[in-house]
């Protein structure tokens, strides 16, 4: 191995210890105007690498113009669309904010996130909350009346509950949930069942306690934290963040920081780039389709949940959750090998993440691009699916394409001519 080869090999095994050390801790839920530094009551925020306003399409332009009418800042569709023609309202990516965002990822002013605090490394991250298990959702594209309603529902009683009991209790270590979730059939991505429950377990005492003066609204939040099996996700991907950006600007590291896609295309960060963005084409992907669907209706409209993938989460331990071949197909053989691998790809494993059935193997953690290109295998991801007119019409597996990477490598050669 030559100098500069091991300096990266040094590099990157520091990035998978800084990604192990920290401490993602769920510390409030508030507005993103009073939690996110730099927010303004005209920003909407979406996912992927940022894009002119203009060239979003499709569903991700649905969502974001939905956010416009959610928020107020226009009384029609066409008056939201002129506001955002004109620059009156400005979008932004959610990663640019230290932030993530499922799917079309739509953030506003009003729209309460969590914010979770890396106590090993200092850094905040957000992730807007859940809207629910109807498929019709903002993050999906959609935008209607009951949308509207669902979405001030949780702006009034769900998030404001949620976030005194998180406040109740000091804060929630969320390393240790996930650990456990992944213990008991979780990957914490497209399956997030038992650490939803285990959440609800940890501001049990908070509720009981704020139960004596806001019974009805304590147990109907509760109850829909406990019926809604992907609440989770949204700390699971904040909790990712805060993970990743504890490598952000290491210098020497080829290990990706961050994996995104819009309606346009798919991106990636890498820790030793800065917060350049190393585009490619819309992911490959394989799945399963809820009864009515077909293929020709699949589109992409954002995403940033491969953030779990990026700290060996989701599709980096699929093995845990054999349950998911129920919802996006496949199975526990295909799984498997899926997830082995992707230790071919990445510069470490795990120290707290760990595989039952690979006898408590950590999760391939710490993406390195060159492995990438070596072994031409290629990151997988367990995402949700979504339609053309909106709504998620199904689940399944997608892979990065191999151009982002290789553009990532060739920036690298040009920035380190002797590695």
């Amino acid at each position: 191995m030559t100098a500069p080869a091991r300096a990266r090999a040094q590099a990157n095994a520091e990035a998978v210890e800084r990604m192990c050390a920290a401490e993602p801790v769920v510390v409030d839920v508030q507005p993103a105007l009073d939690a996110i530094p730099g927010y303004d009551r005209n920003l909407v925020l979406t996912s992927g690498a940022p894009l002119p306003w203009p060239e979003y399409t499709g569903g991700q332009r649905d969502a974001i113009i939905g956010g416009v009418l959610f928020e107020g800042l226009a009384a029609t569709r066409d008056q939201a669309i002129a506001a955002l023609d004109a620059g009156d309202v400005q979008v932004g990516s959610c990663h640019d904010y230290g932030a993530v965002g499922s799917l079309a990822g739509i953030y506003t002013a009003s729209m309460p996130v969590f914010v979770v605090q890396n106590t090993a490394g200092g850094n905040r991250a957000f992730c807007n909350f859940y809207e629910g298990k109807d498929p019709r959702r903002l993050n999906y594209g959609c935008y209607d009346e009951g949308v509207h309603e669902r979405l001030a529902h949780v702006n009034s009683v769900y998030a404001p509950v949620v976030g005194e009991a998180i406040r109740r209790t000091g804060g929630v270590p969320l390393k240790p949930l996930i650990a456990k979730g992944l213990r008991m059939g979780d990957e914490c991505h497209s399956r997030n069942t038992a650490s939803s429950l285990l959440f609800v377990r940890e501001l049990l005492g908070a509720a009981m306690d704020m139960a004596g003066r806001d019974l009805e609204r304590v147990r109907e939040t509760f109850l829909h934290i406990a019926d809604n099996d992907y609440f989770f996700l949204r700390l699971s991907m904040a909790a990712g963040k805060a993970i990743a950006d504890a490598i952000d600007g290491l210098e020497g590291s080829s290990v990706v920081s961050a994996m995104a896609f819009s309606c346009k295309e798919f991106a990636i960060r890498v820790a030793g780039l800065g917060s350049e963005w190393f585009r490619g084409p819309a992911p490959a992907h394989e799945g399963k389709l809820f009864p009515g669907h077909d293929e020709s209706e699949i589109t992409w409209m954002g995403g940033e949940s491969p953030i779990t993938e990026t700290v060996g989460l989701g599709g980096f331990a699929q093995a845990c959750a054999f349950t998911l071949q129920e919802y996006q197909g496949g199975s526990p053989d295909n799984m498997i090998a899926r997830n082995l691998e992707m230790y071919q790809i990445t510069a470490g494993e795990n120290t707290v993440f760990r595989i039952p059935v690979f006898g408590f193997r950590g999760t391939p953690t710490g993406i390195d691009v060159f492995r990438v290109l070596e072994t031409g295998v290629l990151p997988v991801m367990d995402v949700g699916l979504a339609g053309r007119d909106g709504g998620q019409i199904g689940a399944g597996v997608i892979r990065a394409p191999r151009e982002c990477f290789e553009r990532a490598a060739s920036r690298w050669a040009g920035s380190h001519p002797s590695g």
